[in-house]
C-alpha cells in the first residue's frame, strides 16, 4: 500500500484527505491511501517517516512550509526560488526532495479570476509566511505588482494600520495568505479597512474551509468579486500527484 499524507500543526480544516481519497475512488486506485499527520513540531518529521515505511509522498502546510527545509536532502529550483516547500517527494534512493506546487495552483486559479496585468494590475498580499512566498512568485510571473502587508513592521511590508484609501484604491486585488478565518475560527479576518472596498476589487482567500470566510463575506457585501482557495487546492494537489508518480 502506497501511503501519502499531509503534515501540519492543526489539520481540522483540511480537505486534502477527502480530495485524494475521492481521487483514488474515481480512478479505481486501490493500492494508495492518504493520511493526516498532526505534529506539534517539525522536528518530529524524521520519526514520522521512520514509523511509516510505506510513505512515498507528503504535503506540508502551516506552519512548516519554511521550517521543513533542514529535514530535506534536496530542494527543487522552484521551491528554492520561492523559499517555501509544500510537497515532499520520496526518491527511490531514500532522499527527501522539497517542491512547491502552491505557486502553480495559485497562478492557475488566479488566471481565471483576475483580469488585469501590467500597469492596470496591483495586489496587496496579506501575510508574509510560506504561502505568501508562493503567491509572490506567481504574481511576479503574471506581471502583477504587489505590496506585502503584515501585523508586524518588516522590511518591504506595510502594516495594516498603513492601509489608506489611496493604497486600497490603487490595488484592486487583495489576497489573504494568513490563516485568519480558517475553520473553526470563522469569526476572524485580516484587519484591513473593508469600508474602502468597491465593486472594482477582487478578493482571493487561500482558505477553502469555510467556503466563504469573513474576509470574503465582507468583500461580497462591498460588491467585490470573491474567490476561495478550493480550486487552488485542486491544482496544487494534481501537481503534487504528478511529482509523486513520475
Amino acid at each position: 500500500m502506497r501511503q501519502f499524507g499531509l503534515i501540519g500543526k492543526s489539520l481540522r480544516h483540511s480537505f486534502s484527505q477527502t480530495y485524494f481519497t475521492q481521487k483514488f475512488h474515481n480512478l479505481d486506485i486501490t493500492d494508495c491511501r492518504y493520511d493526516l499527520f498532526e505534529i506539534p513540531s517539525i522536528s518530529e518529521l524524521p520519526d514520522l517517516v521512520r514509523a511509516n515505511p510505506d510513505l512515498v509522498g507528503l504535503n506540508v502546510t502551516i506552519p512548516y512550509k519554511e521550517q521543513v527545509w533542514p529535514y530535506l536532502d534536496e530542494v527543487s529550483p522552484t521551491a528554492a526560488r520561492i523559499g517555501a516547500v509544500n510537497t515532499i517527494e520520496f526518491a527511490e534512493d531514500g532522499r527527501l526532495i522539497g517542491h512547491n506546487t502552491d505557486y502553480l495552483g495559485f497562478r492557475e486559479s488566479l488566471r481565471s479570476f483576475y483580469p488585469h496585468t501590467g500597469e492596470q494590475a496591483g495586489a496587496l498580499v496579506l501575510g508574509t509566511g510560506g504561502s505568501s512566498k508562493a503567491v509572490e512568485a506567481a504574481l511576479r510571473e503574471l506581471d502583477i505588482r504587489y505590496l506585502l502587508v503584515s501585523r508586524s513592521p518588516l522590511n518591504l511590508a506595510l502594516t495594516y494600520e498603513e492601509l489608506s484609501l489611496e493604497i486600497i484604491k490603487a490595488h484592486s486585488l487583495i489576497i489573504n495568505t494568513t490563516p485568519l478565518g480558517t475553520y473553526p475560527n470563522v469569526a476572524e479576518c485580516p484587519p484591513i479597512p473593508y469600508e474602502f472596498l468597491t465593486p472594482q476589487h477582487y478578493l482571493f482567500d487561500l482558505i477553502y474551509n469555510p467556503r466563504e470566510t469573513l474576509f470574503l463575506d465582507k468583500g461580497r457585501e462591498a460588491g467585490a468579486q470573491i474567490k476561495n482557495g478550493f480550486e487552488m487546492l485542486g491544482f496544487q494537489a494534481e501537481a503534487a500527484w504528478e511529482i509523486w508518480n513520475r
